[in-house]
């Protein structure tokens, strides 16, 4: 294997564990390919890469089965405009799901969450387009801190949620594993290189 193409969905910064495998392994180049999370699992079904940072559940067993090292857990969080009432709350406290059931939800959570109240039909967007409909004040977003960030805007704010958190693991097919996967797998696990596996 010349080349090592590890996907990774938005929100996860792979750069560390990259730089830490560009010291121990020069001759074996890495390629960093960001995919939104529809395509998480697809990239490596359809060979594009070789492992992928993805955001659980992933399908583990079908279309062919993958191993799946987890990795951290991501807080929940709600972003809404800086006018909503979210704005006042504690930054450190996780805002109770019944204190937003008479919001409106932009974007279907993956939990299947939905506020009480009667929902507005929202067309179907993408969680930039989702974070800019909630800055105007039409709704709420709830996604994990590491996608708010990344779509950061001044005119709105974020709180942590009384969610599960979600989890981001490492993922690659179990037929495609080699010696050059598990270096990887070292690497994203802090695993000095003299260690053995």
């Amino acid at each position: 294997m010349q080349d090592l193409r590890i996907a990774f969905v938005p929100g996860v910064t792979p750069d560390k564990w990259a730089r830490v495998w560009r010291e121990r392994n020069p001759r074996i180049r890495l390629h960093l390919l960001p995919v939104e999370e529809e395509q998480q699992r697809g990239v490596l079904d359809d060979g594009d890469a070789d492992m992928a940072l993805v955001r659980l559940p992933v399908d583990l067993e079908s279309p062919s089965p993958l191993h799946c090292v987890r990795l951290y857990d991501e807080v929940p969080v709600v972003v809404a405009g800086r006018e909503h009432f979210v704005a006042a709350s504690d930054p450190d406290t996780p805002i109770p799901l019944a204190d937003l059931a008479e919001e409106q939800l932009v974007l279907p959570h993956p939990s299947g969450w939905t506020p009480s109240v009667e929902q507005l039909p929202f067309p179907a967007m993408d969680v930039k387009d989702a974070i800019e409909v909630a800055a105007s004040g039409s709704g709420i977003v709830i996604v994990p801190m590491s996608v708010a960030r990344l779509h950061h805007r001044k005119d709105v704010v974020q709180r942590p949620v009384e969610l599960d958190p979600t989890s981001v693991a490492l993922v690659w097919l179990r037929d495609a594993d080699s010696p050059v996967h598990q270096d990887f797998v070292g690497v994203v696990r802090g695993r000095r290189a003299s260690s053995s596996r």
